[in-house]
């Protein structure tokens, strides 16, 4: 695997590499890699010539300090994981690197995504999720960009940014990974000790619930039974909904193909976030 810190090398071999007719694939990340991130590695490889992979904790994008600065940093493990699953590049820039002395970043209002869930709960997250995607894209240049579907809200972000400035690169979204026993893998998971890691379960078996009720109640009626349970559990409910995955648009009383149930709850200090389809799901 080879690693560039510096964007002119990093651009130089991927233009060498595309000149040869090889599709580049990218996977974007924040490090302190897991099973998740590396699926989205193998899905790459599998469908591009040359798989590029960055880590850059990105601080525009935390409304929240404190949680930068507890963002777990594992860089000399997360190489070997990389260079383990086959990955064939690494960017590994400095901040300097990404966000020189004036640079001026991409402008774009989003609109309805950043009124509701992580938009009205995160405060100019999606801002900084815009303005170093949009900077990676134009630092790698990929033909195809791998995001996980965790992150339900930011998929939807991303793809109408990509729509938004004519970038020509496909954005590929990915199954979420889970552990064995249903919690979706996240690099904030490193933080929960083995307590909260049991406790952490309950938000998986939540939307399992909300899944198997979808049959018999309307969204309404279900986002009330959750808010219930969660208000009697050692979570900190941030919020429940139940969403149209083309439109976003909460769902009260019908039901639409495809609907999502999203939620973020605290364990402890650790926000975590999950979502699931819970209605005529493919």
């Amino acid at each position: 695997m080879k690693i560039f810190t510096k964007i002119i090398d990093l651009q130089t071999f991927v233009s060498a590499q595309k000149a040869e007719g090889r599709t580049v694939g990218f996977v974007p990340t924040m490090g302190a890699l897991h099973e998740g991130h590396l699926s989205l590695i193998a899905r790459s490889r599998k469908e591009c010539g040359l798989t590029v992979a960055s880590i850059f904790i990105n601080p525009t994008q935390f409304n929240n300090s404190a949680d930068f600065e507890k963002y777990p940093v594992r860089t000399e493990e997360d190489k070997k994981l990389l260079e383990n699953a086959g990955c064939d590049v690494l960017f590994l820039p400095e901040k300097e690197e990404v966000y020189p002395p004036g640079y001026d970043g991409p402008r774009m209002d989003i609109g309805f995504l950043n009124e509701i869930m992580e938009g009205k709960f995160r405060p100019g997250h999606f801002e900084g999720v815009i303005e170093v995607v949009y900077r990676l894209f134009d630092i790698v240049k990929p033909n195809k960009a791998y995001f996980g579907l965790k992150d339900f809200q930011q998929v939807a972000v991303i793809r109408q940014m990509t729509a938004h400035f004519g970038l020509p690169v496909e954005i590929v979204p990915c199954t979420t990974i889970r552990e064995t026993d249903g919690l979706a893998l996240s690099s904030r998971n490193m933080r929960l000790n083995a307590g909260e890691r049991q406790e952490a379960l309950f938000i998986y078996h939540s939307l399992i619930l909300a899944r198997d009720l979808a049959s018999k109640l309307s969204p309404a009626e279900i986002k009330a039974q959750i808010e219930t349970l969660y208000a009697r559990s050692s979570l900190r409910l941030e919020y429940v909904e139940i969403i149209d995955p083309k439109s976003f648009e909460t769902l009260e009383q019908n039901w639409v193909e495809g609907a999502v149930a999203c939620i973020v709850a605290y364990v402890g200090e650790v926000r975590l976030i999950d979502n699931m389809c819970i209605y005529s799901c493919d």
